[in-house]
């Protein structure tokens, strides 16, 4: 059986060191450096020795304690050798503790360093405070461990800081500290809680790779110069409220693993969020981008806020792909801005754009009410994933059960649409009523409404059927509310109101123009058809009137179904003919008869030509010769000619009749055939 490999040996420190306790297990045994002109390390120094030591120090005074372990009764002895009388306080000059041990609490509270301070891979068992120090020149924790709780607030550091790799086993407290030079948190761990409130970072704050396994606090901090948060991981909630980045502030490949709020955060030059990703919930309601945004391949897994944001110069968000929510409603956007997102909501309600906008989407439910726009404005669906500039595709893994990529626009109330262009949405759910300027909005590509109920219905005993055309929600929303109404009209959501005809005929009439000036004459067709229906069943308009517009709808669907109008005809040739059967056409065709008399002698003859009036039939009226002259009277009389055949008093005035109405009928059913064919 093999024997496991022996554990490495410990490695001796690089400077003299104490070597108490050393045996053969641990041949370095204490790691504390000389105490100058002794053989032992501060903590193992006899008694009286240590004290003529710490007698020699003096307020200011630099001291090296390089690996030496400290109870907390021995760091208090030495701290009071610093104390000075002026303040009360230690005031130490360079002060070396790189990889000491503090077995107790280390109480450096309102210390002053004026020399380089060195706890590079030290060790602290307790809690260790800082809170008031200052630090004049340099300061290193790099590498150190701190098993207790870290506290610093309202500590000074003027020089360069580092907490590189350092690892906080319990809260980290950095409250209203000043960094007045550069802070370097690479790669540190923060297994409790981070409290950085109120910090002020005067140089470049740099927490690349670092990790925040539990909560994170920066709200009111100040980044003066660059903040770098590239690769960190957040475990638990950050706070980043009401936070200043004065100058670039990064990102990254950023892990947000719960929640993350930079609400009311004033970002002065550019923030690049790009390819971060929030697990949780992110909140930037209220903050102030006056640099370039970028959320290129960001991810968001749950909702995003961006209400009451001010977008102060050109905005390019995305792509990126959330899986909830983004929310917009108030931003003001002041440059032109580019949206691409694949996100299931997008809320722009009370937004503002002071440019030209381009709106991209995939996979979205759009809400524009009340929205706010002086230059053009582009919503479009895009038909395939996103694309980012190296060529790469944007990883849509929290769509992948939804294979239809639609965009649905839930609502333009409120909008003046004279500078709106949507392109291939479904505005099948959108609501219309109130917004300005209908009739100028561009309908581009396929954008599809919604559809009346197919198949047949019974009303009672009257059997329904709808010919297909395009709707508006909002009359769907009606005529699901009517007492008779037939199984396929959608009710209204939550709300979104109540609107009658009287409201949507005008909505009808500004979208007919809309797909006129298209040149889409099919659509108009269907909005004028849903305008007449709204004229129709508004109340109010004269009795007489609508008398006028349902036989309208009747006979031809408003000069737009030719089935219904030649149907119509077809019911009024059958009817003619059927009449004049009856009693149109006479029982024999009178016969002219020439009368004349002959002079005597001679002469000049003179006739008077004569017919008999036709006489009303009797006996069989429908048979097969009387059929063919009945249709031919009909057909003529369908293009508005006279037929020539003699009849009776009764048929002259059926004749008429079908003069009259069927030509019409005709025309009808041509002008619904063009309606629908024209482009």
């Amino acid at each position: 059986m093999p024997q496991p490999n022996p554990a490495p040996l410990p490695t001796p420190p690089a400077w003299r060191h104490c070597a108490h306790g050393s045996s053969s297990q641990d041949p370095v045994g204490c790691r504390g450096i000389h105490v100058p002109g002794h053989s032992a390390c501060l903590a193992h120094l006899a008694g009286a020795h240590r004290d003529a030591y710490l007698a020699s120090l003096a307020p200011g005074s630099s001291v090296n304690h390089r690996g030496t372990p400290f109870t907390e009764a021995l760091l208090a002895a030495l701290l009071g050798a610093f104390r000075d009388p002026a303040t009360g306080y230690a005031r130490l000059g360079t002060a070396e503790f790189v990889s000491a041990t503090f077995e107790g609490d280390a109480v450096f509270d309102s210390a002053t360093f004026e020399g380089d301070a060195r706890f590079e891979s030290a060790t602290f068992k307790n809690d260790a405070s800082f809170e008031s120090a200052t630090f004049k020149r340099d300061t290193v924790f790099d590498s150190a461990t701190f098993e207790g709780d870290a506290w610093l607030e309202s500590a000074t550091f003027e020089g360069y800081t580092g907490f590189a790799s350092a690892t906080f086993k319990s809260g980290a407290g950095f409250g209203a500290v000043a960094f007045k030079n550069d802070a370097r948190f690479v790669s540190a761990t923060f297994e409790g809680d981070a409290r950085f409130e109120s910090a002020t970072f005067e140089g470049d704050a740099r927490f690349e790779s670092a990790l925040f396994e539990g909560d994170t606090v920066f709200e009111s901090a100040t980044f003066e110069g660059d903040a770098r948060f590239e690769w960190a991981t957040f475990e638990r909630v950050a706070r980043f409220g009401e936070v200043t980045f004065e100058d670039d502030a990064g990102f990254g490949e950023v892990t947000f693993k719960s929640g993350a709020g930079f609400g009311a955060v004033a970002f002065k030059r550019d923030a690049e969020f790009g390819s971060v990703t929030f697990e949780g919930d992110a909140w930037f309601g209220a903050a102030t981008f006056e640099g370039v945004a970028g959320f290129e391949a960001a991810t968001f897994k749950g909702d995003v806020e961006f209400e009451r944001v001010a977008f102060e110069r050109t905005v390019r968000l995305g792509p990126f792909v959330c899986a909830g929510r983004v929310m917009l409603s108030g931003a003001v956007f002041g440059g032109p801005v580019t949206l691409l997102f694949t996100a299931r909501h997008l809320e722009c309600r009370r937004t503002r754009w002071s440019s030209t906008a381009e709106i991209r989407l995939r996979h979205t439910t759009v809400d524009f009410s009340h929205a706010v726009f002086e230059y053009p404005l582009t919503i479009a669906a895009e038909t395939a994933p996103f694309t980012l500039p190296s060529g790469q595709q944007v990883a849509e893994a929290l769509f992948a059960t939804e294979p239809d990529a639609a965009v649905r626009m839930a609502s333009l109330r409120g909008v003046d649409a004279a500078h709106l262009v949507l392109s291939d949405l479904d505005l099948s759910e959108c609501l219309f009523t109130g917004t300005v300027h209908l009739d100028q909005v561009r309908l581009e590509g396929a954008c599809s409404f919604a559809a009346v109920p197919s198949g047949r219905h019974w009303r009672g005993w009257r059997p329904v059927q709808f010919t297909q055309r395009r709707t508006l929600a909002e009359e769907h929303h009606w005529r699901a509310g009517q007492p008779t109404a037939v199984p396929g009209w959608n009710g209204a959501a939550s709300g979104a109101g109540r609107v009658g005809p009287l409201q949507l005929a005008p909505v009808y009439r500004a979208l007919r123009k809309a797909f006129e000036d298209g040149k889409h004459e099919p659509g108009a067709a269907d909005f004028y058809y849903g305008e007449m229906e709204m004229r129709r069943h508004a109340d109010d308009i004269p009795r007489s009137e609508r008398s006028l517009l349902t036989a309208y709808w009747a006979l031809s669907g408003y000069g737009l179904r030719a089935s219904r109008a030649l149907g119509w005809l077809a019911v009024t040739m059958l009817a003619t003919i059927v009449l004049m059967m009856g009693f149109g056409l006479p029982q024999n065709d009178p016969k002219q008869r020439a009368i004349g008399t002959v002079p005597a002698g001679g002469g000049k003859v003179t006739f008077e030509i004569d017919k008999a009036d036709p006489q009303n039939p009797t006996g069989n009226r429908f048979t097969g010769k009387r059929f063919e002259k009945a249709l031919k009277v009909t057909l003529n009389s369908v293009v508005f000619r006279s037929s020539g055949q003699d009849l009776t008093t009764a048929g002259t005035y059926i004749e008429m009749t079908s003069r009259l109405t069927e030509p019409i009928l005709l025309g009808l059913a041509i002008l619904a055939v063009r309606n629908r064919v024209k482009r």
